[in-house]
């Protein structure tokens, strides 16, 4: 056991913030959005750089924003923080994810609905790019 973070839980740590974040915009995902919009985000790129690793029982805070909002694509940024046992000072790992919103009849790439635009815009207190 190295006692470090496995490299690819880090991914599972920031889909979980990406749940978090969709629950305070206030479109329940999947359902909320899915079925009221009749699409989906889907991943397209993933980038994370490994800066610093966390150890077995460290308590780390994922910090997550829209950092951008294109024609019909989200894109996600991340900071991973150890809370406890000692404060980390900067990142021990930043990631930015790439999502496309693609309609569900077609699996084509479907312009982002207004209604998520405006409540991420509500939410974040810096604006994501257009």
């Amino acid at each position: 056991m190295q006692r470090v973070v496995f490299n690819a839980h880090y991914l599972t740590y920031i889909d979980s913030a990406v749940a978090e974040h969709w629950r305070v915009v206030g479109l329940d995902y999947p359902d909320g959005y899915v079925r009221r919009h009749g699409c989906d985000v889907f991943l397209r790129k993933s980038t994370v750089e490994y800066l610093e690793s966390a150890r077995y029982d460290d308590v780390l805070d994922v910090l997550v924003r829209a950092t951008r909002l294109g024609r019909s694509s989200l894109t996600y940024g991340f900071e991973i923080h150890r809370v406890e046992p000692a404060p980390s000072k900067s990142p021990l790992v930043t990631a930015e994810l790439v999502y496309v919103n693609v309609e569900l009849a077609t699996m084509k790439p479907l312009p982002l609905p207004d209604e998520l635009r405006a409540r991420v815009g509500q939410v974040e207190r810096t604006a994501p790019a257009q």
